[in-house]
């Protein structure tokens, strides 16, 4: 799609969204003409940092095609350096105007990292890693006294899209001047909807549903 605002490029996942959960998706730009024409060169409209998750594909659930998203994914979506720089390269380089934080329900990462605030489990490997990064979220959702696991999630999701502007200096410059907007998008497995959670530079309410 042409360079869009921020809120263009959130309703437009959003509408491929719907269409997805309805069983109507259009399955844009994936045929041969789109990855000729994407060969010299990307121009997506979004990038998506989302959980590694096999059931999260986002070209799926958003119904998009070849060079739409820029899609960066590690478990439980942790921020590190790397994606950091990618997430950066995305807006800075490539020109998207929207970061999508993608979390999920039933969240693996996000339930071993409770398992091990709540029940002093120990992850192994560079496992411990990964449960290291998402206990922040966990901590921030027990002191504000949330203890549904869609509300951890939701806070999780919140945590990272927080955590993208406090760490870059280059994002949150971009989302001030208007140039960019992080939302936080939790996804339902079993229904296959995205709903809003959280919005930094883009006009929407939280909880509105795709």
């Amino acid at each position: 799609m042409p360079r869009t605002s921020p809120a263009l490029a959130l309703d437009a996942l959003l509408e491929g969204n719907r269409r997805f959960v309805s069983g109507t998706p259009e399955h844009p730009n994936q045929d041969a003409a789109r990855r000729t024409e994407l060969a010299p060169g990307q121009d997506p409209f979004a990038v998506i940092l989302g959980c590694s998750d096999s059931r999260l594909a986002a070209e799926i659930i958003f119904d998009r095609g070849l060079g739409d998203l820029f899609v960066v994914r590690t478990a439980g979506h942790v921020v590190g350096p790397e994606v950091l720089g990618s997430v950066e390269y995305a807006t800075s380089v490539l020109g998207a105007r929207l970061v999508v934080v993608l979390g999920h329900d039933s969240c693996g990462a996000v339930a071993a990292a409770r398992a091990a605030v709540e029940d002093g489990f120990a992850a192994s490997g560079f496992v411990r890693d990964v449960v290291e990064r998402v206990t922040p979220s966990i901590l921030a959702a027990r002191t504000a006294g949330l203890t549904a696991d869609s509300d951890i999630i939701d806070e999780h999701i919140r945590h990272t899209a927080n955590l993208l502007l406090d760490r870059s200096r280059l994002l949150s410059d971009q989302v001030a001047a208007g140039e960019i907007g992080i939302v936080g998008l939790g996804y339902a497995l079993a229904e296959g909807n995205a709903r809003l959670v959280s919005t930094h530079g883009v006009l929407a309410e939280e909880g509105t549903p795709a």
